[in-house]
């Protein structure tokens, strides 16, 4: 089936999926022939502190593009460009990333392309 071939509609309150990483969790739509996914991470979530170590990779190797929901994360590219997200913010992250929640509030995105896989057990075997 083509994606938009029909209707759909879902919502995050029931996602098709939860899966939960030290300090967040991860909730996953399959809609329109594709995944779309709403992170949470909670105050003290650092990618290399927090995934790193389960991905096993020096940094975060998968792109995104995404809607920040709340709070404000700050991302460092491996090239040493450094950026701070907010509340309202699209942002296009390429792959080869650190990332961590600044501050008290947690961090609420929701991905339209990456974290995904990166959970996944088969990646992570």
């Amino acid at each position: 089936m083509e994606p938009n071939e029909k209707a759909e509609w879902k919502n995050f309150n029931t996602p098709d999926e939860v899966k939960t990483f030290p300090n967040g969790k991860q909730e996953v739509i399959r809609i329109g022939g594709v995944k779309i996914t709403r992170t949470t991470f909670f105050p003290g979530w650092k990618w290399s502190a927090s995934l790193g170590p389960i991905v096993k990779t020096k940094s975060h190797e998968e792109a995104h593009f995404s809607h920040q929901i709340s709070g404000r994360m700050m991302i460092l590219m491996d090239n040493g460009t450094q950026f701070e997200n907010v509340a309202g913010d699209v942002v296009s992250i390429p792959k080869g990333h650190d990332g961590w929640v600044i501050g008290d509030e947690p961090v609420v995105f929701v991905d339209f392309q990456g974290l995904i896989d990166f959970l996944s057990e088969e990646k992570n075997k």
